[in-house]
Order: structure tokens, then sequence, then C-alpha cells
């Protein structure tokens, strides 16, 4: 008969509820989740402590990887070589971590996702902010050990981090029924806030976001909902959106580079590739058409992914599509997730810090209860050994006069003196008075002769004033939370000193962004710019049916295409481009815009001296005239720009630009100046220039004299105009050559 006595009946759903359970608290507890004193997983403070056990402090030879590992599975961690040695490998990643613990030497990967090389050809050390702010105090006892898995080793529950670990480094880890997502963060930042806290533990979190801005990722970027991570660090969760940072540059042929230097903190690895593809698919699928190549340029020194656009190209509005359409803007989910005091828990940044200061001040009084107690030890010692300084012929007496070493020290501690010999009677009685305690006696009876050599006996003194003196500020440490907290604060002060860097990350408010289709079919349509720089653009019939009115009305009118873009010069020599979309088409008694809402032109600070199409531009060559009379001819291709502002000549101190003109069938150029005087000349005589020249002198000036209007004229056509209500035929004036004081005109 088969014997049951040894199988257990029961409920399969129970039995399955129950060993569910038991692995999901296995996976939250001692594996997925970091510990919110020390912010590391099980697996990451076990490789630490056995990297410190091991000796390979970061002033010591590297060590092969495969040894480090090795010796952590056998040790402490049971399970897969693989998950040690891809968490040894996050901690020696500077584009991972806010702050690497460990030192790697050898093929550890890169941000576009190579992997690390194998274990055994990789070399690895302790960081020294590792030894010295994560496993310094270890051999203290300020934390508690447990069994390793076989009970063989004993291994820290946590280790005695001086820094929240939690915030510096972050984390990331996917339990059961549960993940963490926590972003790394600015150590002197996280160090200013700790402080604060410190200080005025009813502190808000609006008021720690003063010292700390927000994450700061390792791979920069730029954080664009600043007005929402007050809520994400109140409650330890939100999303975080994150742009990569882009430049402009200008390429050969007037084209423009887009180039990312700095990506979002979720493209590290893999996703660059999957970018890289995103971006040629928006050329393929005929998203946009502006791309020309892509180039990944990226290399030890940092990201560089080099965009090349057509010369048409608006550069703004395609880094909006990249924001939209690719990972270049992405989100970073946070979810502060960590074990304290042994169980999950979500918490916001005041809880975060709270549970790292109280921690500082339980290592701290442990440390400093530990560091008393052996001072005390040493005092005791100390003490014992000046009292037998003072009678060391008697001591001597009794050492000579003991049959074996428990008499001498029965003796000592209780004054016995039975079967003692002594010399004297009264060193009898003396000994009866000794009181030595069980460690003095010990410390007498193993004391050597060299000890009551004066200078030793004077450096037992000083190191006995030395330990009181360790004695009074351990225990006024021990005793007052202030001077704990002064201690904990300096520590801090000297890691930031240190460890502390730059911030890397933007916080900003951007708007959300938008791409504009370029969906309208080109088209000529008419420019018109009142006196009161009110702008709008109407099509042709309707400028058409208008004229008369339009060319009065208006200070300046001109064809473009509705597709490209006005170029506004100033007398302050800068050149500001609008786009001719942005300036609002309608019918001819609308108001318009002012050109001041569109552009860069402030009108407090300079004025218009000239406005005309990019295209007419293109096409033809632009006179600069200054008040001090510089003149010079410009291609008009220079101002075919893609910023907003640049500037479009170059002028000496105190001068300003009088006019600026395309050259269509001008011929002559007349120069009227403030005191009178006319000059005209050809304007072939003005020779051709950069935009970034000076020029040449139009006309010698008097003393105080400038120029003040500038008039050009065709030939056999007349030209007139009127002057302090005299008549002048510009084309009567006598022809002269440039740099000429020219013609007085008296009235």
């Amino acid at each position: 008969m088969e014997d049951n006595s040894r199988i257990i009946k029961t409920e399969y759903s129970e039995e399955m509820q129950k060993s569910f359970i038991n692995y999901a608290m296995s996976v939250i507890i001692a594996r997925a989740l970091p510990d919110i004193r020390d912010g590391l997983k099980p697996v990451q403070r076990r490789t630490l402590y056995d990297m410190y056990e091991l000796g390979i402090r970061y002033d010591k030879p590297y060590r092969k990887s495969a040894r480090i590992v090795g010796d952590t599975m056998g040790k402490y961690h049971p399970h897969g070589d693989s998950s040690i040695y891809d968490s040894l490998v996050v901690m020696t990643q500077d584009f991972k971590k806010g702050m690497p613990l460990i030192d790697g030497h050898g093929n550890f990967g890169n941000i576009e996702g190579d992997g690390a090389a194998a274990m055994r050809y990789t070399e690895a050390r302790l960081q020294k902010v590792t030894q010295e702010a994560f496993l310094a105090d270890l051999d203290k006892d300020v934390v508690d050990f447990m069994p390793n898995f076989d009970e063989t080793e004993k291994e820290p529950t946590v280790l005695p981090v001086k820094i929240p670990n939690f915030l510096v480094n972050g984390s990331e880890g996917i339990a059961v029924g549960m993940a963490t997502s926590t972003p790394p963060h600015n150590l002197g930042e996280v160090i200013d806030a700790m402080k604060a806290y410190m200080l005025d533990e009813n502190i808000t979190t609006a008021e720690l976001m003063r010292y700390i801005k927000g994450p700061d990722f390792p791979t920069g970027g730029i954080v664009t909902n600043k007005d929402e991570l007050l809520e994400i660090y109140e409650t330890g969760v939100g999303k975080i959106k994150i742009r990569g940072k882009v430049e402009f540059e200008k390429a050969k042929g007037g084209k423009t580079n887009v180039v990312i230097t700095e990506i979002p903190y979720p493209m590290i690895g893999m996703n660059i590739s999957k970018f890289l593809q995103d971006v040629a698919a928006l050329a393929e699928t005929k998203k946009t058409q502006d791309i020309v190549d892509i180039s990944n340029q990226s290399s030890k020194e940092g990201i560089r992914i080099v965009i090349e656009l057509r010369k048409d190209a608006d550069p703004e509005n395609f880094v909006n599509l990249l924001y939209k359409k690719t990972r270049l803007e992405d989100t970073f989910g946070v979810n502060m997730l960590a074990i304290y005091e042994g169980r999950p828990e979500i918490m916001g940044l005041k809880a975060i810090l709270k549970a790292n200061v109280d921690f500082q001040f339980q290592v701290a009084t442990r440390k400093y209860t530990n560091l008393l107690a052996h001072e005390m030890e040493k005092k005791e010692v100390q003490e014992g050994l000046i009292k037998a300084c003072n009678v060391i012929d008697l001591i001597i007496e009794i050492l000579r006069g003991s049959k074996d070493r428990n008499m001498a020290k029965a003796c000592l501690t209780e004054g016995k003196t039975d079967g003692i010999k002594f010399k004297s009677k009264e060193s009898k009685i003396m000994a009866t008075q000794l009181m030595f305690t069980e460690k003095q006696a010990n410390a007498i009876l193993d004391m050597r002769l060299y000890k009551l050599i004066g200078l030793e006996i004077e450096a037992l003194i000083n190191e006995h004033e030395e330990t009181m003196a360790n004695i009074y500020r351990y225990e006024d440490i021990l005793e007052r939370r202030d001077s704990m907290a002064q201690v904990i604060m300096n520590e801090l002060d000297g890691f930031k000193k240190e460890y502390g860097r730059k911030r890397r990350t933007a916080i900003e408010n951007a708007e959300e962004a938008v791409y504009k289709e370029k969906e309208i079919e080109e088209a000529e349509i008419v420019f018109l710019m009142d006196r009161f720089g009110y702008a709008k653009t109407v099509d042709m019939a309707t400028y058409e049916r208008n004229k008369e009115a339009a060319d009065t009305e208006n200070r300046f009118v001109f064809t473009c295409k509705n597709t490209g873009k006005v170029c506004l010069f100033t007398d302050s020599g800068q050149l500001h481009t609008i786009k001719v979309m942005d300036l609002p088409f309608g019918k001819f008694r609308d108001k318009g815009i002012p050109i001041d809402n569109v552009s860069n032109f402030n009108s407090e600070k300079e004025n218009i001296v000239y406005i005309t199409s990019q295209t007419e531009l293109n096409l033809r060559q632009v006179v600069f005239v200054t008040a001090q009379s510089m003149m010079k001819l410009v291609d008009g291709g220079e101002f075919d720009v893609s910023k907003r502002t640049v500037a479009a000549t170059k002028l000496n101190d105190g001068d300003y630009v009088v006019s600026v003109m395309s050259v269509l069938e001008q011929r002559n150029i007349v120069l009227q100046t403030k005191e009178g005087f006319f000059l005209r000349f050809p304007i072939e005589e003005i020779p051709e220039k950069k935009k970034g020249a000076v020029g040449v002198r139009g006309m010698k000036l008097g003393t105080k004299d400038e120029v003040e209007r500038v008039y050009y004229t065709q030939n056999g056509i007349e030209t007139s105009i009127e002057y302090k209500e005299k008549k002048i035929i510009l084309n009567n004036l006598k022809a002269a050559k440039r740099d000429t004081k020219g013609t007085k005109i008296r009235v």
C-alpha cells in the first residue's frame, strides 16, 4: 500500500497565490527596487561591498571585472553573472549616471547603445567618491550586517552612504506590479537642499526647489515643463518633458545645418540610431523635402548629429517637425518608488530628503557612539599606564615577587598580596591599596620597558590629552543634535566642493512645438506698410483696383512671394527678416499688424530705412549710404539669411544708415547734406563690398555736416525735388566725382 503520510493536500489557487506573493515580494524587496537610504539595489550594494572587501580602491590597480563578478556571485549574489556585470557596467557609465560609482578601464559601451566588452576583457576599481561617501565608515559598525545566502559570510543590509544617492544617480527598475523611475540630479543642488531641510524641517517642497531646480541629466538637454515640476516633486509622480539641444550652422551655398549637440536622456542607447532612421523616414515619406543629408558625427567629445537642409528651408520650422515626429522631444516618466522601512513607497522630494537626513543621524549616532566607546577604553588604559609610571618601582617589586601572571594581576586589581615577596613592609601596604581595572592591569603587564623613557611618558600624557579632547567632542556630538548636524553638513560641504559640477540640463517653460506644413500654393502678392508701421499683404487684383490709394497712403509698396520673406533694413545697420506668411493677408482696408510684432525690429531703438522682398534682393545690388557719407554696393544674395536678425552693414562709431536702395535702372546717385551741399555722381563709382565692410567715403563733409537725404536719377527722365521751397531738378546738377565736396545750393 502506498504511503500517503508525506502528501499535503492544498487548494491549487491558494498555493499559486501564496507562491506568487512570495516571488513578488522577493523581486520587490531584494532585487528590483533601491533602498531609499543608500539609493542602491541589492546587486549594486553587493558589488560595491565586494570590491571594498577585495581592496580594489581608487588608488590601487584595476582588477579584472570577471574576478569581481565571480567573487560577488560566490559570496553575496547567487544569481546569473550577467546581472552582476550589467550592474557593474551601468555604474561606470557617465552618460547614464549623474555620478559614476565605479572607474572602468576598457570598453564599457557608449551612449549610442554599443554594449560593453566581455567581463574577461574589462577591468574596474572603485571611484574615489564611492570609497569616501559610500564605504568609508563600514569598519565602525555604523550599519547592520546580515548573513549571506549560505551563511558563510556577512554582508551589510545598507551602505553608510553620506549623500542622497537616490536623487543624485536616480534609479530605474521593474518589479512585479510596480516600477521605479527616478531622474538623476545635480550633486551640489541636492546637498544644498539636504542642508536646507536639516536647518528647517518645516521647509516646503517649493522652498526646496530653490535649491533643486529640477532633474540634471548627464546628457544635458532642456526640460520644457518647468511649471509642472513642483507637483511632480510634491507627489513623486509625473512626466518630465525633455528636448535635445539644437544649434544652427551656416553651410556652403547659403544652406543651413541643424546640429543636435545634446539629446534627451531617454534617447541614449539604440534610440539614437532609431532617431536617425525616423529622420530619414520623414524625407522618404515626403513629410518634409528640406533634408539634404544626415550624418552622425558624435565622438568621445560629445553628441553631434548634423542634418543638412535645403537653401530655402526654414530651420526653426524643421526643428519643430523633429520635436513633433521624432524622439528629439521625449517624456521621462517619474515614479520615485523606493524601499522605505522595509516596504515599497512612492515618495516626494521632502520625504526623500527626510529619509536620508534621518539615516545620516542614525549612522552618525552609531559612528560616534562606537568612537566614544573606543576613546573611553583608550582613556582607561592611558590613565592606568600614567598611574603605573608614578609607582613603577612598586609595580616592578610586585612583578619580581610574584610567582605567575595571575598573582601579579590579582595584586594590581584587588590589592591581594598573598604569596608575593616584598622588600619592605611599606611596599606591601602600598600594594594592598592598588585598584587598577582589568584592562589597566593587562596593559601594565604587557607594557615594555622602553615605555619608561621620559619622552615616551610625555608622549603618553599628550596622547591622553588628545583622547580626552576626542571624548569631549564625541559627547558633544551625541548629546546635541545641532553639533551632529554641523558635522554632517561639514561632510556634505566637503563632498560638494570636491565632486560638485555645473548643471548640464536647462530648465525652462517652452511652448509646444508647432510645425507649419507648406500647403500654400506659391503666388505673387503685394506688401503694404503705412507710415505708422502697420503692415499687411493683399492679392494683385486688390492692389490694382486700389493702386492710387495704396501708393499714396503707404510708405512701402512692393510685390513679393507669399512663401518668401520680407527684408527690413534699419538705421542701426540691422537686417530683420519676416516671413510673408506671418503677415496678415486680406482686404485693402484692413488695418494690418505692427511690424514690431512679427520681427525683432524695435521701433523705440531704431528706424526703418528700407523694406523689400527677399526675391527682389537676390536679383539686385544694394546701395548703402550712412550719415558720415560712407557707402558701398552689396550683392543682394548676401542678405538671404536664415536668422531673423543679422548685421546688414558695419558702422563707424556714432554713424547710422541714411539710405538703403536696390539698384534697378538708376544711373546716378545724389547726396544731400544738412548744410545744403548736393553731390551727383554715377553709381558705377561706388565699389562693391561685403555686407561686413564699412565701405568708402562718398562725399567730403564739413566739420558738423552730415548726409541727410539720398536721391537717385535715371538717364533721360527728369527728377525734381523741393528743397526749402525751391524746386531743384536733380538731373541738372553738375556731375562730379565721388569723394568731392559737392555744390552748395543757396536759397
